[in-house]
């Protein structure tokens, strides 16, 4: 089961790109309703940014061994 996914995510690579501007814009936006000054909000953005892709990369793991058990 689990060779299914890895040949899936080899398949189509460029699914995984789309994740790139959405965390970007992501925390951005989050970082800029934290303040007002370019300084801090690249500070926000890219706290943010870590944990939304460690965040991400949870759950793929939830559900990758959720897939690999059934």
């Amino acid at each position: 089961m689990d060779w299914v996914l890895f040949f899936a995510a080899i398949d189509r690579p460029m699914l995984f790109w789309y994740a790139i501007p959405l965390v970007i814009a992501f925390s951005l936006v989050y970082g800029a309703t934290r303040d007002e000054r370019i300084i801090p909000i690249l500070d926000h953005a890219v706290r943010a940014a870590v944990w939304t892709t460690i965040f991400m990369l949870v759950v793929f793991a939830i559900l990758y061994a959720t897939s690999w058990l059934l």
